[in-house]
């Protein structure tokens, strides 16, 4: 119904094949768009390296957004290899254990502003530096949760790291409107992702969701990549500035 055909996306946040960014990596190339994906460090190239050759990106490399100048770095090989770029996915997010694993009010300043410069910033950075090669419209995409509105237990100090997120996605929606940018953030339901292991009891969690949702079914990384596949076509090209539930209904019920 949609095509991304001659699209170009750059993805950030593939860490294995169960990650949200890679289900939406094989959205966008189910659609025809061509690829850009990155890498944490090199603990992490060995599960990202063959995703990106089974997905034909053009482009991988290494990203650590807290190194400086590796951000920049992969802009700058998207501007010399394709000249645009059309879609970014930004999937990324980190808090450290000790911050994470108590309470929010006990979050030191450093663990603080960790998470929110690599979780929010890092976001606002990216688009920044997308601006520029997005001079026909593009479309933005974060990540999300439930918890950035609701209180969940054990979620902690992200709960308010992703409402920032969610905040600067309307921010930044509202400040590139006019150039045809979109900018979304991407908010699905509880997954059995790397990155949600680290945080305590969450198998409760996601049996808890499971019965809960309407559906009584927990999102896929399948189900995330199409919304995000959508979001970046044509056909949703007045939709910005929204947090996209895909969670069988699971935050209406709480």
């Amino acid at each position: 119904m949609f095509s991304l055909s001659g699209r170009k996306a750059l993805v950030v946040g593939i860490a294995n094949d169960a990650s949200i960014a890679c289900g939406c990596a094989r959205a966008f190339r189910a659609q025809g768009a061509d690829l850009a994906v990155t890498w944490l460090n090199r603990k992490a190239e060995p599960f990202v390296r063959p995703l990106a050759e089974e997905l034909g990106a053009d482009i991988a490399l290494p990203l650590d957004v807290t190194q400086p100048g590796q951000t920049e770095a992969v802009f700058d090989e998207i501007g010399r290899r394709w000249g645009k770029l059309d879609i970014l996915l930004h999937s990324i997010a980190f808090a450290p254990k000790e911050d994470l694993h108590g309470r929010v009010i006990d979050c030191s300043s450093d663990g603080f502003a960790k998470a929110m410069d690599v979780s929010v910033h890092s976001f606002l950075r990216m688009i920044r530096l997308a601006e520029p090669l997005m001079a026909e419209g593009g479309c933005c995409l974060s990540v999300s949760f439930f918890g950035s509105s609701r209180v969940v237990q054990h979620y902690n100090v992200m709960g308010p790291v992703k409402a920032a997120l969610e905040s600067a996605t309307r921010y930044a929606a509202a400040e590139l409107g006019e150039k045809r940018i979109r900018v979304h953030a991407l908010s699905p339901g509880p997954l059995a992702t790397r990155a949600a292991s680290g945080i305590d009891h969450f198998d409760e969690l996601l049996d808890a969701a499971a019965r809960r949702a309407p559906t009584h079914q927990l999102a896929s990384i399948a189900d995330v990549g199409a919304m995000a596949a959508f979001l970046a076509s044509d056909e949703a090209r007045n939709l910005t500035g929204g947090v996209h539930d895909i969670d069988g209904g699971f935050s209406i019920t709480a």
